[in-house]
């Protein structure tokens, strides 16, 4: 064979790359084919509603013969949520702080100026950034002056208060007994297995379930439980009459039912750290309490960061049991922003409903991008 004809046969490494480039241009065919149309969908459902309700929020619809009629209102949704008619409703009514209620604010204060301070000392500053931490300082501090107040004797907190309650203190309770459970659970105990499977029994109950439940069981006339109540002396007293009976009703409820999810998370993290420092810290004699301290919790504290944001996010949206439990009473005393929001829908005032559930949506996003920072930093000093 000619050198001539050798040359017009194809070498190996320029046969490999025409696979190659059909290989790269099949994939990219494939992924358009496949990916985009399923992105394309995700986005309109996701999407689309966000928008929808945003100019729904701006409007007015009154329900007319043939149809809807749409009127474009503004802003004021939200001054009559914020400023006008439904501010006791949604913010509550303020009086004077108790000593109590001034050394808490004194307090909550105090911790954002410092770290306010703490961030231009140390961390590298820049003019958005500090406009950004400012501005979330103060809407902090104004959330707490409008908790201390409204929760004061001669105030009324609203559905904007009570759903920080139900979220805050439930999932301290939640974390905090999910976590002892989980502790106690991952001990070389006996019948260990069994009490693994009751501890998950509430999380297989529907919300409403739970709800229905408690409503039986905080029945102090005809409930199971009512010769209970009766021997302790609370017999014909009903929970729902009393506001903070009432929220307190709801918050064992949620954290009965939402334990079990921080239960089962912890668990398995604890069982999947490694063995060999908690071994080496027993050998030095470090007692349960230093183990725990300076080897646990660091191993699970990216698992409970993201546990108590997942709960947290979950918790904002809270309507199943102050709905079927307390129906929002005595009043509104356990109304939930979400709750809000329904009977806003309810009673067709679409608008209004809207607006309820775009405040949400805006203090959910602030209060988990706080979240998501101080855990970044605190992930940073502990690196």
């Amino acid at each position: 064979m000619t050198a001539t004809a050798k040359s017009n046969i194809p070498s190996s490494s320029s046969l490999s790359g025409v696979h190659r480039g059909h290989a790269s241009l099949s994939d990219r065919v494939a992924r358009s084919l496949f990916i985009w149309p399923a992105v394309v969908i995700l986005l309109f459902f996701s999407i689309f509603p966000l928008i929808v309700s945003l100019w729904l929020s701006f409007s007015r619809i009154k329900f007319v013969r043939g149809g809807v009629e749409i009127i474009h209102v503004g802003w004021a949704n939200y001054r009559k949520i914020l400023l006008g008619s439904e501010q006791p409703r949604l913010l509550g009514v303020m009086g004077q702080p108790s000593l109590a209620g001034w050394i808490l604010f004194a307090l909550i204060v105090a911790a954002l100026i410092y770290l306010m301070v703490h961030y231009v000392r140390n961390e590298r500053v820049t003019p958005i950034g500090f406009g950004l931490r400012l501005a979330l300082n103060i809407f902090l501090a104004a959330l707490a002056w409008l908790a201390v107040s409204t929760i004061s004797p001669n105030g009324r907190p609203g559905a904007l208060i009570v759903t920080f309650l139900y979220v805050f203190v439930g999932i301290a309770l939640q974390y905090l007994i999910g976590l002892g459970l989980a502790l106690l659970t991952a001990q070389q105990l006996p019948g260990r297995r069994f009490f693994r499977v009751v501890f998950l029994l509430p999380m297989m109950i529907t919300p409403v379930g739970v709800a229905f439940m408690f409503r039986m069981l905080t029945d102090t006339v005809v409930g199971p439980f009512s010769p209970v109540w009766k021997a302790i002396g609370l017999g014909g007293t009903s929970w729902v009459n009393n506001p903070w009976g009432a929220r307190a009703a709801v918050i064992i409820g949620d954290v009965w039912q939402w334990t079990p999810f921080m239960f089962i998370i912890l668990l398995a993290a604890i069982e999947a750290q490694q063995v060999e420092p908690i071994e080496a810290a027993i050998v030095d004699g470090a007692n349960r309490w230093q183990i725990f301290r300076y080897i646990t919790l660091p191993a699970i504290l990216p698992v409970s960061s993201a546990l108590v944001l997942i709960r947290m996010i979950e918790g904002f949206k809270i309507i199943d049991l102050p709905n079927v439990l307390t129906n929002g009473g005595p009043g509104t005393a356990t109304e939930s922003l979400t709750l809000s929001a329904f009977v806003f829908w309810r009673t067709l005032d679409i608008g209004g409903s809207a607006a309820i559930a775009y405040i949400l949506l805006i203090i959910v996003t602030i209060i988990s991008v706080a979240f998501v920072n101080l855990v970044r930093r605190r992930f940073s000093e502990v690196a």
